[in-house]
């Protein structure tokens, strides 16, 4: 494993170290069973999509993939101790609502390293709706060849109106990887975000058929 598959600045080994902690540190407040990881590519460029109904699912995932990750993570995040800590493990930060290809072109560097980048596309919303995905998974995908994974998380949000939960169940389901998109145009681009779109939308519907059923 190189350092080509994280960010220029980042530290390899504080990554690492972040990463094992992660492997166990959300096992006293979670039950978490995780679906289909052998579908996680163990190497090469990949882009991963996932839904967004919590804060914690993020971190989560970083503990959980079995590869270095960089994930686009919220300005807002980026301060203080914890905005350091982000930076060092190479983690990206990106501004809502506003134009920033920065971390895009930060991004495509760790792609084009072999790296696993991850994304948010509905942004920040915390509700766990994926019609809103934007095309920027698709942009990293298609400029760069790597193919689209997508995951989805259920049981991290807290439902409305409840009290504490006492280690709540918590599944992470792991798609079939999508081949990078190969149109050239807006037109192109739109298609693959709504395919990306739909297969992250049919992963919660078969996830949450799942957790019904056990």
């Amino acid at each position: 494993m190189t350092i080509m598959d994280l960010p220029a600045g980042a530290n390899p080994a504080l990554h690492d170290l972040a990463r094992w902690i992660g492997t166990w540190v959300f096992t006293p407040a979670y039950r978490v069973q995780v679906h289909h990881p052998e579908r996680i590519p163990p190497e090469g460029a990949v882009v991963l999509v996932a839904n967004h109904s919590a804060m914690v699912d993020g971190p989560l995932l970083f503990g959980l993939l079995g590869r270095r990750s960089v994930f686009l993570v919220k300005q807002e995040m980026f301060t203080g101790v914890l905005g350091k800590g982000l930076r060092g493990i190479g983690q990206l930060a990106v501004r809502r609502g506003e134009p920033d290809r920065a971390p895009l072109t930060a991004a495509l560097g760790v792609l084009r390293g072999g790296g696993l980048v991850g994304v948010f596309p509905e942004g920040t919303r915390g509700t766990g709706d994926v019609r809103a995905a934007q095309q920027g998974a698709a942009w990293l995908s298609r400029t760069s060849g790597a193919c689209v994974l997508p995951v989805v998380c259920r049981g991290t949000r807290r439902p409305e109106g409840s009290g504490p939960r006492l280690r709540p169940r918590v599944d992470v389901l792991v798609g079939e990887p999508l081949p990078a998109p190969t149109g050239k145009g807006r037109a192109e681009l739109a298609a693959a975000t709504e395919t990306i779109r739909g297969a992250l939308a049919a992963l919660v519907t078969e996830l949450d058929d799942v957790r019904s059923r056990t």
